[in-house]
């Protein structure tokens, strides 16, 4: 199919011609910067007022501003719905991509799902692999609304200069100047993206290394990417963690500036470092326990609460099937720090000891990629126990928790066999940084 973009801006306009047929022009606003809200409607029938149409081959470019990413063939039929929104759909079989250029911020995203002719089974995430709707089903004919809130950034700082990224991060979806959805599951069938940019939602900035960052490749993941599941739409997860980054290099690659450029009254911070910053020194040596401070004393400046999260373990056991801590003390002087300065503390470490004897040293390889970093099913237990952390110690917050969100006993984890969550295409054997 080939298909022929006439595209142009500040008052002109675009439409896509296919296979002789022009489908949805659309004016393109001369101030991009100025939109605060983006329509989409996805098939190849009519177009309802207000929203842009996508069809099979709206690949993503610079110039249209959204589109389709990746290798995967979608499909738009046209099942000459009554309603122009919810007629149509696309699909495909296997996950696939759709991004649209906005500026950074939080956006209230609004997708419609399901399909006329057959049943529909979705898992949407959002940016590099942010899980947003573990599990949304339709029946043939049925329809249904799923909205969250996604975090956009880019590298820049306000008044020049910007953040130090590295090359894994150099093509990252995670910074980039658009938002990306992934669809996947059994059978994803989309009939409309509505995205809203949001000035008043709860931003919850992460800060960490590799067992905390959003991993853009299977089989790695971490429990930030996973967390995003487990709030409301009034609240965003903004991670900024990196591989192999320590608490020093995090400040030094100017990372804490750019949470510090965006953070306001009432958001959070969650601070977890100590993989990597043990391998420099003792605490007092590289400084831990001061540079913990800074980040808390910067975040309560500007109105936000600072929250202190111990690292976990590793998978280490001994010969009784105990786990051998390998952090040298780190966790234990970031408890008497959130004890001094009056920080709310999850304590992560514990937690992982208990989930990870729970399976014992061979069923906790189902949870591992290698000694330290965790596949899907380890990242997603890990987030539950933040999670918990969260409902005991951190109550404003645990508010925002969604309604299904049950109790977690890290003593209890779920059974691996039932985990459903299915993996991204984009994958990569070589392991994140840090160790």
């Amino acid at each position: 199919m080939q298909a022929d973009m006439v595209l142009c801006h500040a008052g002109r306009w675009i439409g896509l011609t296919v296979c002789g047929m022009m489908y949805a022009v659309v004016p393109v606003l001369a101030d991009e910067a100025a939109k605060t809200e983006w329509k989409f409607d996805f098939g190849s029938g009519p177009t309802a007022p207000g929203y842009v149409q996508v069809v099979p081959t709206a690949v993503y470019t610079a110039e249209a501003g959204y589109g389709f990413e990746g290798d995967t063939v979608v499909v738009c039929p046209d099942l000459s719905g009554k309603d122009t929104l919810t007629g149509d759909s696309c699909t495909a079989d296997k996950p696939f991509l759709f991004s649209a250029a906005v500026p950074e911020g939080n956006y209230r995203v609004t997708v419609t799902l399901g399909a006329g002719e057959a049943a529909s089974d979705t898992v949407i995430k959002a940016e590099s692999r942010r899980l947003m709707v573990e599990q949304a089903q339709t029946k043939p004919g049925e329809l249904i609304r799923r909205t969250f809130t996604v975090n956009v950034r880019n590298s820049r700082l306000p008044g020049g200069g910007q953040v130090r990224i590295n090359d894994r991060e150099k093509n990252a979806f995670h910074w980039d100047d658009r938002l990306t959805l992934e669809f996947n599951g059994k059978r994803p069938c989309v009939c409309a993206v509505e995205m809203k940019k949001v000035d008043d939602a709860i931003t919850v900035f992460l800060a960490g290394d590799s067992t905390v960052t959003d991993q853009t490749k299977e089989p790695w993941a971490s429990w930030g990417q996973m967390l995003t599941r487990f709030f409301k739409p009034e609240v965003a997860i903004a991670n900024h963690a990196e591989s192999g980054r320590r608490l020093n290099s995090f400040m030094s690659e100017k990372r804490l500036d750019k949470i510090l450029s965006q953070m306001k009254k009432g958001d959070y911070l969650f601070i977890q470092f100590a993989h990597n910053d043990m391998k420099q020194g003792t605490p007092e040596e590289v400084k831990y326990p001061d540079s913990l401070k800074h980040f808390i004393n910067e975040a309560r400046s500007r109105g936000a609460h600072p929250v202190l999260v111990t690292s976990m373990h590793r998978r280490r056991f001994d010969e009784q099937g105990k786990v051998v801590d390998t952090l040298a003390g780190f966790p234990e002087v970031m408890r008497q720090v959130a004890q001094d300065q009056r920080v709310p503390l999850i304590n992560l470490n514990a937690m992982s000891k208990i989930f990870y004897e729970a399976m014992g040293p061979e069923g906790s390889a189902k949870a591992f990629q290698d000694g330290t970093h965790h596949n899907n099913y380890g990242a997603y237990e890990l987030a539950k126990c933040v999670v918990e952390g969260i409902r005991v110690n951190v109550p404003e917050l645990a508010k925002h928790l969604t309604s299904e969100t049950s109790v977690f006993d890290p003593a209890k984890p779920d059974f691996v066999e039932s985990f459903t969550i299915p993996a991204s295409l984009s994958t990569d054997r070589v392991k994140p940084e840090g160790s």
